[in-house]
């Protein structure tokens, strides 16, 4: 081996190693988010902090859908529905950030799925824009948005801003829509 090959090949070590570090991170913290999905649940007596925490949580999981936006929903109708989006969004950007990493660390498990195979090139065409919209419409497959970005080496905090606007969207409407129509439901 040569010496202008061997930083290189500590540097492809390093990098492997960096990516199966994220890979057992998000496994282990999903793992952990659905063995403890109960207790997740007393966050709602926190507050925003709380509302913060826990969309936050439900948006770590990878692939395995957790109730997230229906909390956002129930809290919309008994905390200010401004303030209960912008403290679910900011949690469910940063929780999203496990597809993220995900997608850095090697997709190999999603990259035979076919619903994978129609988002990545979607995220690749349009950046940012594509993280917009997935976020911002209620869909079960943004995971696989957050995983392409990160195997495409989409900047992180290009990531989490877009990201966090599509939440906002998203999670404010669903705390709208909770005092509304819990509103309109129970005749206030």
């Amino acid at each position: 081996m040569s010496e202008e090959a061997a930083p290189e090949v500590k540097k492809d070590l390093r990098l492997v190693l960096l990516r199966i570090l994220a890979l057992v991170f998000v496994i282990a913290l999903t793992v952990l988010l659905f063995i403890y999905r109960d207790e997740i649940q007393k966050f709602k007596a926190y507050g925003y902090p709380g509302i913060f925490l826990v969309t936050l949580l439900a948006n770590a999981t990878i692939l395995i859908p957790a109730p997230g936006v229906a909390f956002v929903f129930a809290m919309g109708n008994i905390l200010n529905p401004w303030l209960v989006g912008l403290a679910a969004s900011a949690g469910g950007a940063l929780g999203e950030v496990t597809g993220y990493l995900a997608g850095f660390s090697g997709q190999a498990v999603v990259e035979r799925m076919d619903v994978y195979r129609r988002v990545q090139p979607f995220v690749q065409k349009l950046g940012g824009l594509a993280i917009f919209v997935l976020a911002a419409i209620p869909n079960p497959f943004f995971d696989l948005a957050g995983i392409a970005a990160g195997s495409l080496k989409m900047p992180m905090g290009r990531f989490l801003l877009f990201c966090w606007l599509g939440q906002l969207v998203k999670m404010t409407c669903f705390a709208l829509a909770g005092l509304y129509s819990l509103n309109w439901i129970l005749g206030r």
